[in-house]
């Protein structure tokens, strides 16, 4: 196997569903390598992997970590992702700096499709990813058919690189297809050489043929020497496994168990070998070629309460020192990192992975370089994840307002695919993500980092009235109460407009009936008004048209007029047939195929109108199914598909139109928003 001294320092990044084993992965790589005295868990909270609060009250991965080590004299930074697929925007920005993904899988037929959203990614984004079969020694199932399962999801050939070797149900060793060794596990230890046994001997030899025949379609000197049935070095042979690698041509697959070490070695061995250097995944990935100024990117922000700001960046090029000028700033310090632990670090060099400190100015993404400018040409970092659930979130102390703002621009800084945002109409503080705990995560985040605890509640739906019928309407506002006194009188006319036309406010007055200098004033009533009606909800799609009036010449005002024309609206309104609006939205679902007609039926079942389904160009074997749904129906949505589409289904959406709503459920509605209107007034 030839050797890679001089790829420098290179990035790995574990990714793959809940529950396969990454985090315990890690540990047993960094303890392979030395750089730990002992192995940590997620159960005991003692993982380098799972450092937070959230991580460790939860058992579960809740952000990417960053930890370095080095094997036979390489360096390497592994960063372990979390798995639930609510948390996917981390293994996205992981993948965006790695060289090589390491696609950990427990091997299982039915949860196949969970690796859809991973391949599909490493495949889009040409990133070089190995797949990893962890857990092996559990395996009850047959490996061929566990391989035909993921197949079916992987746009590039899998590769077998070993063959496992059973003993009743437990797998005790493997045999390398190339090399044709045999070896034994040892828990914890190296294994140990053993002959081929007889019972996988003949098995042995047909996985190496097929493996040689699915090289074969990449190199044409190896495809003749098949045919003349000359058996190539095993030189040659690993020497085309890193070549189709590199390339994205192939994903190896590799047996083990991260909880007993067995396979790591070989796990690490052939990441040494066939991980591209950091050259050439800056320059075939970002399009970064060539010398130049040091170039890095930000992947990762943390905020600390007493450390403040640090940004996460993998070095592509030259090097970074504690002291380097950055845009005309320097650098507040420089730190190494083995998970929640940082070291002081002088420098880093291309291919390292850094914790930079005290730079606001940073975001995920943020290309660094001495000038403040990007290279020319550098890919563009992805766009975040589009946000799916909902909820609308306020501080449990009132005070705490302005604090809450600030501490959601951090989580945003954080997390990307968390967003926030005031909804005015509603008064209602919008916290997005990509799911229920993703948000229960954030809630989690705003009370242990930032001392802000926060109550979530649904999200209230932005509905509207209008009217569906003309009315003219006079209305007088008078009061004597000594002195000047207040008079105003109208008439107006109430018009529908066709949807989405708005208001429109005319001036149809005659003769002086009304001032010209109160008829601004009648308009602002008439607005004010609009924001409730009839129903409590804000009025679209009318016009009102002034036509006449009267005035007194020492007790009109101003303020009477807007009153009487209030009045009018209040008295006409009701005349006009109102009619409750809910908001439709257009919404884009992207499922596998063999889950379309169960979408079709959830979609039904939410009052959504299908308006057709479409293979998606680029993702075979999956559809997109459009349709129109009231927003309503939405909030929960995401939870019900991912539940029927083993938690790969996912959507998109955007405002459409505003649709009548009558009957039942608009009177239902109607009725508990006057029972919110009375809460909230008694309150």
């Amino acid at each position: 196997m030839a050797g890679n001294s001089s790829a420098g320092p290179r990035c790995a990044a574990l990714v793959g569903p809940y529950l396969s084993g990454k985090t315990t992965l890690l540990e047993s790589l960094l303890s392979v390598c030395g750089a730990m005295p002992r192995k940590g868990s997620t159960k005991e909270k003692s993982s380098v992997g799972d450092f937070t609060a959230e991580a460790r009250s939860r058992q579960m991965s809740t952000e990417l970590s960053a930890a370095h080590c080095e094997y036979l004299g390489d360096k390497w930074t592994f960063i372990d992702c979390p798995g639930s697929i609510e948390l996917f925007q981390e293994s996205v920005n992981a993948l965006m700096v790695a060289d090589v993904a390491v696609i950990v899988f427990e091997p299982s037929v039915d949860r196949a499709m969970t690796l859809a959203p991973l391949f599909k990614l490493v495949t889009d984004r040409n990133i070089p990813h190995v797949l990893f079969l962890n857990k092996i020694d559990g395996m009850e199932l047959a490996l061929k058919d566990v391989l035909e399962a993921v197949q079916a999801v992987s746009p590039k050939p899998l590769v077998m690189r070993e063959l496992p070797i059973r003993d009743g149900d437990t797998t005790t060793g493997y045999v390398d297809l190339v090399s044709e060794r045999a070896y034994k596990y040892k828990p914890g230890q190296a294994s140990d050489m053993i002959a081929v046994p007889d019972t996988v001997k003949g098995e042995k030899d047909e996985a190496r043929r097929e493996l040689l025949e699915e090289l074969s379609n990449f190199d044409d000197k190896l495809l003749e020497q098949l045919l003349e049935d000359t058996v190539p070095p095993p030189k040659d042979i690993y020497g085309q496994l890193s070549k189709d690698l590199r390339e994205g041509l192939i994903v190896p697959v590799l047996l083990g168990a991260g909880q007993h070490d067995h396979g790591v070695r070989r796990l690490l061995k052939l990441l040494r070998h066939e991980t591209p250097p950091v050259a050439t995944t800056a320059a075939t990935r970002l399009g970064l070629k060539g010398d130049g100024e040091a170039v890095a990117q930000v992947f990762k922000t943390y905020h600390a309460a007493h450390t403040g700001k640090l940004s996460v960046a993998r070095v592509w090029r030259g090097a970074f020192a504690e002291n380097t000028m950055i845009a005309g700033k320097r650098i507040g310090g420089l730190v190494s990192l083995m998970g929640g632990t940082h070291k002081k670090a002088t420098q880093a060099t291309a291919g390292e992975v850094i914790g930079i400190g005290r730079m606001d100015e940073l975001k995920t993404g943020s290309v660094i370089a001495p000038s403040g400018k990007a290279p020319d040409g550098i890919a563009r970092w992805p766009a975040p994840l589009t946000p799916v659930f909902c909820q609308a979130i306020h501080p449990e102390n009132r005070q705490d307002d302005v604090k809450l703002s600030g501490a959601l621009q951090r989580l945003n800084e954080e997390d990307p695919s968390i967003t926030y945002g005031q909804n005015s109409e509603l008064h209602e503080m919008w916290l997005w993500g990509q799911g229920e705990i993703h948000l229960q995560i954030a809630l989690e985040k705003l009370k242990n980092r930032y001392n802000v605890a926060s109550k979530a509640h649904r999200p209230s739906v932005p509905y509207k009235e209008t009217i569906r019928r003309p009315v003219s309407q006079h209305g007088r506002f008078k009061r004597q109460t000594g002195g000047h006194g207040m008079f105003g009188d109208v008439h107006i006319d109430i018009r529908p407009l066709r949807r989405g036309e708005g208001f429109k406010f005319i001036d149809q007055v005659v003769g002086g009936s009304v001032p010209r200098n109160f008829i601004p004033a009648v308009e602002t009533g008439v607005r004010e008004y609009l924001s409730s009606g009839p129903f409590g909800f804000p009025v679209v799609d009318l016009s009102v048209a002034l036509t006449d009036g009267q005035y007194h010449a020492v007790d009109s005002n101003d303020m009477s007029f807007k009153l009487a024309a209030r009045v009018a609206m209040v008295e006409g309104m009701p005349k006009c047939d109102p009619v409750l609006l809910e908001p439709i939205l257009k919404i884009e679902i992207d499922v596998p195929s063999d889950f379309t007609n169960k979408v079709h039926a959830l979609l039904s079942s939410r009052r959504g109108q299908i308006l057709g389904f479409t293979p998606i160009e680029d993702w075979n074997g999956w559809d997109r199914v459009s349709a129109h749904m009231p927003q309503s129906e939405i909030h929960d949505l995401i939870i019900e598909l991912r539940s029927l589409t083993l938690g790969v289904g996912t959507y998109r959406f955007e405002f459409d139109h505003l649709q009548e709503l009558t009957g039942r459920l608009a009177d239902q509605i109607v009725q508990a928003n006057k029972k919110h209107e009375t809460a909230e007034a008694a309150s």
